[in-house]
């Protein structure tokens, strides 16, 4: 019996066209209004790519698949893997730029958007079993209460997004 494949965040592909429109539209109207104003020079277009170019490695959507008991986050430069069916740490942070901290009893650690697993229930399906694995065997020692309030949060917004698709909002 083979291993069942890793999920792949779905938004990604989106996120990335997202990206690239931005970081090519700003240079765009940049070099436009240079055009128009008759100040166009190539010193100045190159400034705006860079501008752009910039704006693309702020704006890149990190990656995230899950594959069961390891999660994978992969940015522009570098990739991050944590074993979630041995979880030691969960931290919550919620604020203007909601966080969730996993880190493993190897020393891994995964930063990520819990915004991810909203969008994706098969993805926080996927960890959600690895995070039970991890419960169950004891390697959790902290984090259980924001544990339980990430959870309430991937709740909502699921039952958010099915009264929404269903037009009972």
């Amino acid at each position: 019996m083979s291993e069942p494949a890793a999920l792949q965040n779905r938004a990604w592909g989106g996120e990335v066209r997202a990206a690239v429109g931005f970081a090519v539209l700003l240079p765009a109207v940049l070099l436009t209004a240079d055009v128009v104003a008759g100040d166009s020079g190539w010193r100045r277009a190159a400034v705006w790519i860079w501008l752009g170019l910039l704006l693309l490695v702020v704006l890149w959507p990190t990656r995230v698949s899950a594959a069961p008991g390891l999660l994978t986050t992969r940015g522009l430069v570098r990739s991050r893997r944590v074993r979630t069916d041995r979880l030691a740490t969960v931290a919550w942070h919620d604020g203007v730029a909601r966080r969730l901290v996993l880190t493993d009893t190897d020393g891994g650690s995964v930063e990520l958007d819990p915004h991810v697993f909203a969008d994706n229930p098969p993805l926080w399906y996927r960890v959600g079993e690895d995070i039970g694995t991890s419960v169950s065997s004891g390697t959790l020692g902290e984090g259980l209460v924001p544990l339980r309030q990430f959870c309430s949060l991937i709740d909502r917004e699921t039952a958010r997004a099915v009264f929404k698709a269903s037009a009972l909002t």
